[in-house]
């Protein structure tokens, strides 16, 4: 390992040389012991960003990465083991749906998820609303919770994928989330780590997403099945719309709210359920727990509708330390911003578009994300009823709620709010909510599908 110093691999990767696999295995061993600094691993990734990686190369770091720690072995669980993991979006909380979903329809579900990466929201975050809800538990105590119960959300433990730990808060605040060959590699390393039987790949497309232009994300996402061929990971992936918020909610513990809502049968977004299903369904599916779509369907309903689903969140969050209560008096748990202001529409008109990333830009300056690796969060703040792209607003209709921790932060995020929507005459033409691909080939299986999906 001593062969390759940081300083020789990083002009490699600055010259547009590739890494061997033994070079890339000294450069996740290096990161992951510590013996590269946060410039040497922000630089590294720069020269990732410029010159790129073939897809030997990257299919390389993506398996030196995974080795860079130990991996989990659920080999004595009854059932198959399942994951999801999306690129990231605004409003995008279908991971703490989906997990106690799949889990009530009989799969198992250890599911290792991260925090916020720029403009967009992360899954650890928003269970940390919930006081006392431990993200690193032992590994004796993760796999208990996840046979006992079937699913357990979590982030990475200090020995899981310890290289892409360091590199992923690094990413963060360079500008160097959106680097495709560095998504592939972290994402799949610690789905490898994790010990996914079959995941379900969301690669996000649009102004709120890491990849806004859909042929960046088709690309994206077809690396990502290379990448994974060969691997023992049953991997299909899913191309889906972020020209708008997911869900109505943008902030840790507002979306969180929307997800417990989704559990117990309230009224809810219907483009948040109905992605919510089908990724569920494929896993289903991919998982032999279900013969064909439209079966793991009403196997999903039936969850939903008995309690099952939202029954399964309630023991994972109490089994981590989360509140016991949390069905009964979600209101008592969950954070609340103490300044909430309505941003109203000046104009009458449809919504066409949005600039989503605005948005999720805005909830990170109220304080529901970081600029700094480790910065505190609060999870109180963020947006809610935010308007979707095709409704009709008339003047002083509510465009989105803003909370916030003081007038002055709501007032200027309220300005910033007003100005990413724009208002049209004419309704737009109506953007299909996902489309999922084939394993291989440049043809997808099929066309755009939805569930009512765009109400």
């Amino acid at each position: 390992m001593d062969s390759f110093p940081a300083a020789t691999l990083i002009r490699r990767k600055r010259n547009g040389e590739s890494l061997s696999a033994q070079q890339c295995a000294a450069l996740a061993h290096g990161i992951a012991a510590g013996q590269w600094s946060e410039g040497q691993i922000a630089a590294f990734c720069m020269a990732v960003a410029w010159r790129g990686m073939t897809a030997e190369e990257c299919r390389d770091f993506t398996f030196a990465l995974r080795d860079s720690g130990r991996c989990l072995d659920w080999s004595d669980l009854p059932g198959p083991v399942l994951d999801k993991h999306s690129t990231g979006g605004v409003g995008d909380a279908v991971s703490l749906a989906l997990a106690p979903l799949v889990a009530a329809c009989g799969g198992f579900v250890p599911m290792i998820s991260g925090r916020g990466l720029g403009h967009t929201g992360g899954t650890l975050d928003k269970l940390e609303s919930l006081a006392g809800y431990d993200v690193n538990p032992s590994p004796d105590r993760l796999h208990r919770i996840v046979r006992e119960i079937g699913c357990a959300i979590v982030g990475q433990s200090a020995d899981l994928v310890p290289a892409d730990r360091r590199l992923y808060a690094v990413r963060d605040v360079t500008a160097t989330v959106d680097v495709p060959d560095l998504i592939v590699a972290s994402i799949l390393s610690k789905k490898l780590a994790g010990g996914a039987q079959a995941l379900v790949l969301d690669i996000k497309t649009g102004s709120g997403a890491q990849t806004p232009d859909l042929a960046g994300s088709e690309a994206l996402a077809r690396r990502m099945l290379a990448v994974a061929e060969g691997s023992g990971l049953a991997l299909d992936a899913v191309l889906t719309d972020m020209g708008q918020v997911l869900g109505r909610e943008a902030g840790n513990a507002l979306e969180l709210r929307a997800i417990l809502d989704l559990l117990t049968g309230g009224p809810g977004c219907p483009r948040l359920r109905a992605l919510t299903l089908e990724l569920s369904a494929r896993l289903l599916c991919l998982g032999r727990l279900a013969a064909d779509r439209e079966s793991a369907l009403a196997r999903l309903q039936q969850a939903l509708g008995s309690g099952a689903a939202a029954e399964r969140f309630a023991r994972m969050v109490a089994a981590l330390g989360g509140p016991s209560d949390l069905l009964e008096h979600p209101a008592r748990r969950l954070p609340t911003a103490p300044v909430v202001r309505p941003v109203l529409a000046e104009g009458e008109g449809y919504v066409s578009a949005i600039d989503v990333r605005a948005l999720g830009e805005c909830v990170v300056d109220l304080g529901g994300g970081r600029r700094t690796p480790g910065a505190a969060i609060d999870h109180a703040v963020g947006l809610a009823q935010v308007r979707g792209r095709g409704e009709c607003v008339a003047p002083g209709e509510t465009l989105a709620l803003v909370h916030a921790r003081s007038e002055t932060a709501a007032a200027a995020a309220a300005t910033r709010v007003k100005a990413a929507f724009r208002l049209s005459p004419d309704a737009p033409d109506a953007v299909p909510p996902w489309r999922w691909l084939a394993p291989g080939g440049n043809a997808p299986a099929r066309g755009f599908e939805g569930i009512d999906a765009q109400a």
